[in-house]
């Protein structure tokens, strides 16, 4: 994976791979199978794919039906629709039974641009992260979205995958390490400050980490892929080894990423840190660069942010 790709045509590329290994999941979907990248799928497994319209909570309660039977059952829609509108059949009829459903989630963030506001989801997030029993997996690029669908599908219980809806650039190639519950160290170098992101804002935190070097600052990037359950080990060395943390997440800041780190070094390793991200506001039309630099998401917010929480280290 070599040029920009958004990670929901990844998801299609990986799905279509993965039917051909295994013949044990089914596919249901809620009319987007272009928008999703789902339509080869479709075609050349017709008997294991389910369009259910534009109908979302039909969609999950028909995905908590059949996952008695059969297992596991991909259900995929966007992200706005998947955690909110379908919010009760996720939490009540999926999680609440732990059935093996995996909800396949695009259009998270400002990312998604020009769509606006009621296609942006900026709080998803923070919505399925607290329901018992779910998985939050958030990939950076296409690559890590083809290990991170192998990976949902292989673990039991209920999984809530994040696509970006816009190509996003190459971080990893195909020898890259992925577990669940794992993060990944993208930049290990460094013992002034960690950047912890997650999705598109990987690739801004290493840029902005190169810039950070040319302030005179070493700072490491970690990639939290799985926000739930999340890698405390990780984070908590990241805090003993470097005493200042920023996380980046596209995303509003209340209930996702960075609240989750923020929860574990609270309790128990308390740093300085910043939390980059939406600030508990709606977001606008745009160009998605343009809304990150509007918005507080760019890479020099996350090199000021840095330099913030180091100042804070003295």
């Amino acid at each position: 994976m070599t040029k920009p790709m958004a990670t929901r045509e990844a998801f299609g590329e990986a799905l279509l791979a993965l039917g051909a290994e295994r013949e044990d999941f089914v596919v249901l979907g809620a009319d987007l199978g272009k928008a999703m990248f789902t339509s080869a799928f479709q075609r050349k497994y017709p008997h294991r794919h389910i369009n259910f319209g534009i109908a979302e909570q039909n969609l999950m309660t028909a995905a908590a039906g059949l996952a008695t039977v059969r297992e596991p059952v991909v259900a995929y829609t966007y992200a706005v629709f998947a955690a909110m509108r379908a919010c009760e059949q996720l939490r009540t009829m999926i999680c609440y039974p732990n059935l093996n459903v995996k909800v396949i989630a695009s259009h998270g963030g400002l990312h998604v641009g020009g769509d606006g506001v009621t296609h942006q989801g900026t709080e998803d997030i923070g919505i399925v992260r607290s329901f018992p029993n779910m998985t939050v997996v958030q990939p950076a690029d296409a690559q890590t979205t083809h290990l991170a669908l192998r990976a949902i599908l292989d673990h039991p219980g209920p999984a809530y995958l994040r696509l970006t809806r816009n190509p996003v650039p190459p971080v990893y190639d195909a020898n890259c390490p992925f577990e669940l519950g794992k993060g990944i160290w993208v930049k290990e170098d460094g013992d002034d400050v960690t950047l912890v992101a997650t999705g598109v804002m990987v690739a801004k935190a290493l840029a902005a980490a190169e810039k950070l070097a040319a302030l005179g600052i070493k700072a490491r990037v970690l990639d939290i892929h799985t926000i739930k359950p999340i890698d405390k080990e990780a984070i908590l060395l990241a805090a003993k080894e470097t005493g200042a943390i920023v996380t980046a997440e596209d995303h509003n800041i209340i209930g996702g990423l960075g609240s989750a780190v923020a929860e574990v070094l609270v309790e128990e390793s308390p740093v300085p840190m910043v939390r980059i991200g939406l600030r508990d506001v709606f977001g606008e039309s745009g160009d998605p660069e343009q809304l990150f630099a509007a918005y507080g998401l760019s890479t020099d917010h996350i090199v000021q942010a840095a330099q913030g929480v180091v100042a804070k280290k003295a």
